[in-house]
């Protein structure tokens, strides 16, 4: 399978639980998604295969910038589908807990719709406007 068709399947993968997300939250199917974490365990196995699959990884790359910059540019498609894919998974955990959170603190589901939708388009942004949302209903840091 080619870098570019993995790409189209983990994109397309996680599509099905962010709508679940908003639009069915409480369904059973979506409930079982998000205690699961199948999918985002799907995303880590492609993750690892595409991670490794160009040699050896400098974790040293990892504390400065400028390695993580030398990581993406010498690293070829499989290290950027890796790059894509870890921000795919960590962002639908990201909604998962939104959700979860937002559920458990008796949160109205319509506050959660648009920080989950910027955690599908923007991760940290829409954790952010969770935390707002949330500081401010539960007047709890």
């Amino acid at each position: 399978m080619t870098p570019e068709a993995v790409f189209s399947l983990a994109s397309t993968l996680v599509l099905p639980q962010w709508l679940l997300m908003i639009f069915a939250p409480r369904w059973a199917v979506t409930k079982w998604l998000m205690q699961s974490y199948l999918i985002p365990v799907c995303l880590a196995v492609i993750y690892i295969i595409y991670l490794f699959s160009g040699g050896p990884v400098d974790f040293g790359a990892f504390g400065t910038l400028a390695g993580v910059k030398g990581l993406f540019s010498k690293g070829g498609d499989g290290v950027m589908l890796a790059g894509w894919v870890h921000y795919l998974a960590f962002d639908l955990v990201a909604g998962t807990a939104v959700v979860r959170d937002a559920q458990e603190k008796a949160i109205p589901h319509w506050l959660v719709v648009v920080p989950l939708f910027f955690c599908f388009m923007l991760g940290p942004v829409g954790l952010l406007l969770y935390w707002l949302i949330r500081t401010v209903r539960t007047r709890t840091v």
